[in-house]
């Protein structure tokens, strides 16, 4: 029997239909409103009571800008004082449809009308239609659902060292048997802040207050082959892991010289090659997955951000050599692949995987650049405007912190990259050209606003 959303013409009682449509006109209401509701002294109050409680009841783990966001339409969101803002930071690459997208929306209430969550120990026909449509249009055979980039690089790690320890013959639940577990990262890289993943990423900061590391973690120079083969060896490395465009370390494309030749290293070591695509995969770059720009295919694939459009999710894509190592209880989640997340990704996946939707976000980002480099690129400060797709750095000789601050009194929201000297512009694949165009006039504006820094 063939599983087919059309969005999967479930049975559904009238309460649940009543209760959807409610729901769903609900958040039509609240969601299309773009003016404030109330005064902007009231606004104001407000906000300052919303920043003074979040600092009271939550964690102080963020350094939050100073305005409070109501809502949001397409590339655009709204703060307590009726202010809009052009949004290139996309919840960090993850909006990827934008706010208030209405299939999205539709598919949304209408699945939260009939189950939200059952946990793995039942089938659900969505998260079978979402693992059917990665698979279908990627190099793996098998999917692996989580709930967000880092656990999906914590499950590759684990499927990593475990596909290590059953090709070197040793019983994988020996805790006395040795095989090759070291995992090569890179230079600038970003994988998560849990332990595992934490291990691998490049940023000395992220890591010291957690000492001791995991233990087998190598680092190496990106887009450098050579530091690449010096410690990516037979017998001592499991995987090794790799952006193929680099978001948090400056918006960094790698070559194709480099991946191609990651693969055969990998190939040689019997390493496994795992791609983390959790901010560049999934349209960002003006194809699906970035690295089918390359010529190249992994063995894993991790996966995340614009996945549900904001909803927490993540995945992990396998071929089958290393999914058939894998066995019931190795890994698992309570959360993960449940009907809400995975049904309203199937709506974020149908309208991204579009040809010309892909096209449009490879012209746009095109553009995006090239505006870029014409309104910017005197200024002395202005190094480069690198990136691939709707995944763009500036890349700045100082500190791009303050060009963030005025870009969001001008009313664009960004944010940094690299060593904190990138603006990096991330927007909704949703953006047009005229918005680009104001936002790109609007960061013009505020880099003049910045003052130059005198030695």
């Amino acid at each position: 029997m063939q599983l087919n959303f059309d969005v999967c013409k479930f049975k559904a009682v009238k309460s649940s239909r009543a209760s959807s449509a409610k729901l769903s006109t609900q958040l039509k209401l609240k969601m299309n409103v773009h003016k404030p509701s109330v005064s902007i002294e009231a606004a104001a109050a407000s906000t300052a009571s919303v920043i003074a409680d979040e600092k009271k009841y939550i964690l102080q783990t963020y350094g939050r800008t100073p305005i409070v966001i109501s809502h949001g339409s397409g590339s655009r969101m709204y703060d307590l004082d009726g202010k809009s803002y052009l949004d290139l930071a996309a919840g960090i690459a993850v909006n990827a449809l934008g706010h208030n997208n209405e299939p999205w929306i539709q598919t949304l209430t209408d699945q939260a009308g009939r189950v939200a969550h059952t946990s793995n120990l039942y089938h659900t026909v969505p998260q079978v239609e979402l693992a059917k449509r990665l698979v279908e249009t990627s190099f793996g055979d098998k999917a692996f659902f989580c709930n967000s980039g880092t656990e999906a690089n914590e499950g590759a790690l684990k499927f990593s060292r475990k596909y290590a320890r059953v090709k070197a013959g040793v019983d994988a639940y020996d805790p006395a048997a040795e095989a090759p577990y070291e995992i090569v990262s890179f230079s600038s890289c970003f994988h998560g802040r849990t332990m595992g993943a934490l291990a691998l990423t490049y940023k000395q900061q992220y890591k010291t207050p957690f000492f001791p590391m995991m233990p087998g973690s190598v680092l190496a120079k990106y887009n450098d082959l050579e530091s690449a083969a010096a410690v990516i060896k037979k017998g001592k490395t499991a995987a090794v892991f790799v952006e193929p465009v680099q978001g948090e370390g400056g918006c960094n494309p790698a070559t194709v010289e480099f991946l191609q030749g990651l693969r055969r290293l990998c190939d040689e070591a019997g390493a496994l090659l795992v791609f983390d695509e959790v901010q560049c995969g999934l349209g960002r770059t003006g194809t699906l997955w970035a690295h089918q720009r390359y010529g190249v295919e992994p063995d894993i694939m991790t996966v995340a951000k614009p996945l549900a459009n904001g909803l927490p999710i993540g995945a992990c894509l396998l071929k089958q050599h290393v999914a058939d190592v894998m066995k019931p209880g190795d890994h698992g989640s309570t959360f993960a692949g449940n009907p809400l997340v995975c049904r309203a990704a199937c709506a974020v996946f149908d309208q991204i995987s579009q040809p010309a939707f892909l096209a449009a976000v490879e012209a746009k980002g095109e553009y995006l650049r090239r505006q870029l480099r014409e309104a910017l690129g005197s200024d002395p400060r202005v190094v480069e405007v690198r990136g691939m797709g709707l995944l763009v750095g500036v890349q700045m000789n100082t500190s791009a912190g303050p060009l963030v601050d005025a870009a969001r009194d001008e009313g664009v929201l960004a944010i940094t990259a690299g060593k904190g000297d990138v603006l990096r512009l991330v927007p909704p694949l949703v953006i047009t050209n005229e918005e680009i165009d104001e936002a790109v006039a609007a960061i013009a504006r505020a880099l003049t606003k910045v003052p130059i820094a005198t030695k």
